[in-house]
């Protein structure tokens, strides 16, 4: 019986993970929604599959079964739990129904109280049977972002930083510390964040677009915050000369009419704060970015900000690019790097990226 068990165990967080690879494919891109994987099982092969999604709409399940096959008797395998109550579509719920599907398998249960664990009821109701708690783990990190949306927290926030292998940050006469292969990760990391945080100072320097440029992911750009607390912008920066469609957010305690008119003309969206210095002040911008329904952060900019960030206990996990190649007197730094060698290199992210190494490492 164990064995059994355990061959059914298995076969279950097999699908399920199935599951979750279709989540990635819109993650950072539903909206207030979350990523939500489905994966249609009958006798042992996958028949259907379906991803939330961009904007939110159509969920999952509904994609995953809204198609000219059979369904009954089969199974559903979805990576939260399905929704039960009636929003700007009908309730997942009610297709599953329909459909006639013979069980269930759940992730995690949703963390929006309209339909957190409230489908187990439905389902009993019409004798099909629920499954939750697989790859728990797996599913609690995965939908961290969505979970701090339902939460009085702050949003998820991520950030990125290169360095070389004697800890620079910035090499004279270089544009870039690390390999093609490294700014290619970044461009589809970028793609699973809806806003990136940057400042005025790092944007000015770059000149930067802060895109996604890998084929078939330019329209997964996420919007643009930026840090410019005096409006020091510039002028003809490429960024607002690039023909994506996203948003630019700048937050800003400057209250200069001219400038604040001009960047309007350029379709930027202007908000003042009367400070932008201390802990609560930035504690304060990040619930606003929350309130304009921004759940996964994502911080790229230079040391200085970075460093604040880390020393205020912002960051949840940041992302660090690590060349292989000491720079020594070419390298610069504009902020110490004490705090990032204070940060233990013990996660490895399994990805090939030649002379270079990627670590993830959670913060808090």
């Amino acid at each position: 019986m164990a064995s059994l068990k355990n061959k059914l165990d298995y076969k279950h967080a097999r699908f399920l993970k199935l599951a979750f690879e279709q989540a990635k494919i819109n993650l950072g891109n539903t909206k207030e929604n979350p990523s939500v994987g489905c994966v249609i099982e009958k006798e042992g092969s996958v028949i259907s599959s379906g991803v939330t999604s961009i904007n939110g709409r159509p969920h999952a399940e509904f994609n995953a079964l809204n198609k000219k096959k059979n369904f009954k008797n089969a199974n559903l395998y979805v990576t939260i739990e399905p929704c039960s109550h009636y929003g700007k579509t009908p309730p997942c719920t009610k297709i599953i129904l329909k459909k006639n599907i013979n069980k269930v398998y759940i992730s995690s249960l949703d963390f929006d109280n309209r339909s957190k664990n409230k489908s187990e009821k439905i389902f009993k109701d019409k004798k099909i049977s629920l499954k939750k708690g697989i790859l728990k783990d797996y599913s609690n990190d995965f939908y961290k972002s969505y979970k701090l949306l339902h939460s009085s927290n702050l949003p998820l926030i991520d950030a990125k930083i290169a360095i070389s292998k004697d800890y620079y940050t910035k090499e004279k006469n270089h544009k870039w510390i690390t390999n093609q292969h490294s700014r290619k990760v970044a461009h589809l990391l970028r793609s699973m964040y809806d806003c990136i945080v940057s400042t005025s100072k790092s944007i000015n320097e770059d000149n930067s677009i802060l895109d996604c440029r890998i084929e078939g992911l330019e329209k997964k750009s996420p919007d643009i915050i930026i840090i410019d607390r005096n409006l020091n912008l510039k002028k003809n920066l490429i960024i607002f000369k690039k023909k994506i469609k996203r948003k630019i957010l700048i937050f800003t305690i400057s209250s200069d009419k001219k400038k604040i008119s001009l960047l309007k003309k350029k379709g930027v969206k202007v908000y003042n704060f009367d400070s932008m210095r201390t802990k609560i002040d930035y504690n304060n911008l990040f619930f606003q970015l929350k309130k304009i329904k921004y759940s996964r952060v994502f911080i790229e900019s230079g040391l200085t900000f970075i460093n604040f960030l880390i020393s205020q206990k912002f960051i949840n996990n940041i992302y660090i690019f690590k060349s292989n190649k000491n720079i020594k007197k070419k390298g610069l730094n504009f902020a110490t790097v004490n705090k990032l060698k204070k940060i233990r290199l013990r996660n490895r992210v399994k990805i090939n990226l030649k002379s270079d190494n990627l670590y993830k490492e959670r913060l808090k």
